[in-house]
């Protein structure tokens, strides 16, 4: 090897098998050296040994510690070529166990030695050391791992919200169940097409996850199937985006018969262009002259199945609009007032709702400090002063860049807001970045032509929030602070909801003549 490499003066690197078998020769460097297909396993290390020549001398290279990590290698030597063409010092590394208190790298490496000091080293003892120790660690973590932990990466191409984002993508996470062990604000003024974040950031990213027992990398970016894929290769971790954590959530949440298919719907359009395979190409398969073939593959069924399923789903969302439609029809016969209650995600308003319609506790509808706790509207009659019987409407919470997916399955849901004499769109006043939450809510308005309704802007958990800042924001937005939880100034919205919807001239009548629509004081749409 020494004496080829120092001919052609190139690294020549050749992949032995734990039997000392010879699996490849390489002209190349360790990181491009063609592996055998590696079976991925946490308790195990791959069973291939790298040994490359360095022609120029010197210790193993960062690429060729990466190497060794990526591929979970036995073991990477290199040896030095001296002028003559001789073998000089050989170097050898491996890897340590995670979390390995006394080490600072994620490999091992052994002071410089001649060749045949290594070829009496005892790689076997050691490689079998190694894999006790991984799969002790495996076995431990197994009986520990409650959730999933994850490491969260939000790419800054210069947004004035990044790190809001990344907070947020943070409380996503929790949402889903996942236990946020690394976040990281990544810079890139222009991302890179394939991995987003470059083959060096993903390198460090796999290592955090190695040491901090990680198994799930969750990016605030929505990632085209490609990328994806190709982030998955390289890491060996599962990889989501932001698009497909907002949709596990509404799946985790979602308990009505409308509000599941609608989920299933998003899901089944987001998964549908990430099928593995040849695209349209394998459409020509199945039947005719010069078309025959297999028959229909596993991807084409799956596709078939998945277009079947749409349609279904679609059809099954169109039968609930028109009902729904009828109950509005119904509403509006009765001539009652309607106040749709909008806001961002986790604002508090199903906890308005409650404190509005007086609803025991327990008895009210379900109010929980997480992120989309509610996905179907509902529907309470309450009572204004001056005015009599209300309707209030509470509805799926909104967020800024809602997945496309999601907004066209919930559009049905979100029209019973345009049936709305009045909207009260509450802000969450206690957390930074108001300003960009509540200007997320009023494009999402705006994209569903509901822009031209009366609006009242409500900022809540005032009992949490700064005062001079809402001080500030009240005066900007013209709005009312509350708190729902507490109650302060839930009597002065009453007012205020009151005024604006007799200013509105909206045709009101007493409460007497609501009708058996709403006989009860409780109705849940």
């Amino acid at each position: 090897m020494t004496e080829l490499s120092s001919e052609i003066r190139r690294e020549v690197s050749v992949v032995l098998d734990r039997r000392g078998r010879v699996l490849t020769v390489s002209v190349s460097d360790a990181g491009k050296t063609e592996l055998p297909p590696i079976s991925g396993s946490e308790s195990r290390l791959s069973g291939f040994h790298l040994v490359h020549t360095h022609p120029k001398g010197g210790a193993l290279s960062k690429g060729d510690l990466s190497a060794l990590f990526l591929n979970r290698l036995d073991a990477i030597a290199a040896i030095e070529v001296r002028p003559d063409g001789l073998p000089g010092r050989a170097h050898l590394a491996h890897l340590t166990p995670p979390n390995a208190t006394l080490e600072e790298e994620d490999w091992r490496i052994h002071p410089p030695q001649t060749v045949q000091q290594l070829e009496e080293f005892d790689l076997g003892a050691q490689v079998q050391a190694l894999e006790e120790e991984f799969s002790r660690f495996a076995r431990t973590r197994e009986a520990k791992k409650g959730r999933e932990r994850a490491l969260l990466v939000q790419v800054d191409t210069g947004l004035l919200d990044a790190e809001e984002r990344l907070a947020e993508l943070s409380e996503l996470a929790r949402t889903s169940g996942a236990e946020v062990v690394y976040r990281e604000l990544i810079y890139r003024r222009v991302v890179k097409s394939g991995t987003l974040i470059g083959a060096g950031k993903l390198e460090e990213l796999t290592s955090k996850a190695y040491h901090l027992d990680a198994d799930l990398l969750i990016f605030g970016q929505e990632l085209s199937p490609a990328q994806a894929r190709e982030i998955e290769a390289f890491t060996g971790l599962k990889v989501i985006d932001r698009t497909q954590l907002i949709l596990d959530i509404f799946a985790l949440h979602a308990q009505g018969v409308e509000s599941r298919a609608q989920v299933e719907l998003a899901q089944l359009r987001y998964m549908k262009p990430r099928l593995l395979g040849q695209g349209t190409a394998l459409s020509r398969l199945g039947g005719g002259i010069g078309t025959r073939g297999p028959g229909e593959t596993k991807l084409e069924m799956d596709r078939r199945h998945i277009n079947d399923r749409i349609a279904e789903l679609e059809r099954e969302i169109e039968g609930i609009s028109k009902r729904r439609a009828e109950r509005r029809k119904s509403r509006g016969r009765n001539a009652v007032p309607v106040i749709g209650i909008v806001g961002y995600t986790n604002a508090g308003k199903s906890t308005l709702l409650n404190h509005l319609t007086h609803a025991p506790e327990g008895q009210g509808v379900l109010a929980e400090n997480k992120l989309f706790a509610t996905l179907r509207p509902t529907s309470r009659q309450g009572f204004l002063p001056g005015i009599g019987g209300v309707i209030l409407t509470d509805t799926v919470g909104f967020i800024r860049d809602l997945p496309a997916d999601l907004q066209r399955a919930f559009r049905a849901t979100l029209e019973e807001l345009g049936e709305s004499d009045l909207l009260l769109h509450l802000v969450d006043a206690a957390t930074p970045g108001l300003e960009g939450r509540l200007e997320a809510v009023e494009r999402i308005l705006r994209d569903l032509d509901l822009a031209e309704i009366p609006q009242v802007v409500v900022l809540n958990k005032a009992d949490q929030a700064n005062p001079r800042a809402l001080e500030e924001a009240t005066d900007r937005y013209d709005a009312l602070a509350i708190s729902a939880l507490t109650g302060a100034g839930v009597p002065e919205l009453r007012m205020k909801l009151a005024a604006r919807l007799e200013a509105g001239g909206a045709d009101l009548r007493d409460p007497a003549l609501i009708g058996n629509a709403y006989a009860e004081k409780s109705v849940s749409l």
